[in-house]
């Protein structure tokens, strides 16, 4: 750490007891690190993002107690490199124990676990099933541990949230060899996610419970889930994060036989088509332009007509999931948005209730329009059939909430 830099950091030596008991949240990503200091009542929290690992422009974004912001650069970082630095940034704060999200559980964790030989191994086995996240996170925790071994460390599943699935909605129509020897199954992910929102909307509705919600988690990777009374029923993505809805460069569903006709026909590899599917498709692929939404609704306001066929795509996909998965639920309180595109894109929301136009569901269009950026509210219209809803995932906040309990420490 530089001169510069730990004098920036000791003149905030006066803040630190604002940061009670603080838990630090990491989500090591396949070229980024997400990091979060949240203390216990969750009032105060410090963040920041490594992004481009690897690669020349490396670099650190820390934003302090105070809002202060930082830029690190790291030239060539790798994750193991931008991870000394991210503990470096914050141990003058005495974290008492750590948090890491880990895209995939399998089948043997429904709940968050203290990190053990055990627990560890299986992130990296698991890998064959998310083979972009479960190694970046396990470099996450073998760098705590080597720098602080003594501070307890916990992993907490995106898939766990969905253990409570019933197998009608987890097994596939396949051999039952392939479900009980290679646990073939949907497993699901944006577990905490779903978890955060769901549980929030049932502390702020005025409807009576139990609860049964839609949560549409919709960024650049995209899912919706079926929760009631707490528990997930259904979900939108499977055995990976590639099934279910149109995403920014995910194609969501296809025709599983779509592998060995690309095969055939063009002589496309299985990698190369899996390639294809993950990282060249979605709104990506539709629009031919990006897979940032913003970006296509000013092309599609311009008149580019891939664009406006993107949004079209990305709004009937979606509407038909919401549709079906109230299948799952025994009673149908509300939809809940949440994600970088549910949070904000106004427009998108209300085409995506348009496909459901069967459901009784009214829209208060004043009200929509005033949900971005941040804000949390309902936008439905009186004699609406369910209740609509806008609310800010905290994926770091349930994460540093599931951590605190596994450990005792609430």
């Amino acid at each position: 750490m530089s001169a510069n830099l730990s004098t920036t950091f000791d003149d905030k030596n006066s803040e630190t007891s604002t940061l009670t008991s603080p838990t630090l949240v990491l989500n090591c990503g396949s070229s980024s690190i997400k990091y979060a200091l949240i203390s216990d009542d969750n009032s105060t929290r410090i963040t920041g993002l490594a992004e481009n690992l690897g690669l020349d422009t490396a670099r650190i974004k820390h934003t302090t107690l105070n809002g202060d912001k930082l830029e690190i650069s790291i030239p060539g970082g790798s994750h193991k490199l931008a991870l000394q630095k991210i503990l470096e940034l914050l141990e003058q704060y005495h974290f008492i124990a750590v948090g890491h999200r880990v895209v995939h559980g399998g089948r043997e964790y429904s709940q968050a676990v203290r990190v053990d030989q055990h627990a560890l191994e299986e992130v990296k086995r698991l890998k064959i099933l998310a083979p972009l996240h479960n190694p970046a996170n396990a470099l996450g925790i073998e760098a705590v541990q080597a720098i602080y071994p003594d501070i307890p460390q916990v992993v907490v599943f995106d898939t766990a949230f969905h253990q409570t699935m019933p197998p009608v909605a987890f097994r596939y129509a396949l051999p039952k060899y392939l479900y009980e020897e290679h646990k073939i199954r949907r497993y699901g992910f944006h577990g905490t996610s779903h978890a955060y929102v769901s549980e929030r909307a049932s502390k702020i509705t005025e409807a009576k419970g139990p609860h049964g919600w839609i949560t549409a988690h919709l960024g650049n990777g995209c899912s919706a889930t079926a929760v009631y009374d707490g528990k997930s029923l259904d979900t939108s993505m499977g055995l990976t994060p590639l099934e279910g809805l149109m995403m920014g460069t995910r194609s969501g569903d296809v025709d599983p036989s779509l592998h060995m006709h690309l095969k055939r026909q063009l002589g496309i590899s299985l990698e190369e088509t899996d390639k294809m599917l993950n990282s060249e498709s979605g709104l990506l692929g539709i629009s031919g332009l990006s897979n940032d939404l913003r970006t296509i609704e000013q092309a599609a306001s311009e008149g580019h007509k891939d664009a406006q066929l993107a949004i079209e795509m990305f709004c009937y996909r979606a509407g038909k999931y919401l549709a079906s998965l109230s299948c799952a639920l025994p009673e149908f309180t509300g939809i809940v948005f949440t994600g970088g595109i549910g949070e904000n894109s106004v427009t998108t929301r209300a085409s995506i209730l348009a496909v459901m136009r069967h459901f009784g569901i009214k829209m208060d269009a004043e009200k929509n329009a005033g949900l971005y950026g941040g804000q949390e509210g309902s936008f439905q219209a009186e004699g609406s059939s369910v209740e609509l809803w806008v609310i800010p995932t905290d994926e770091e906040y349930r994460i540093a909430q599931e951590t605190r309990q596994a450990l005792k420490l609430v």
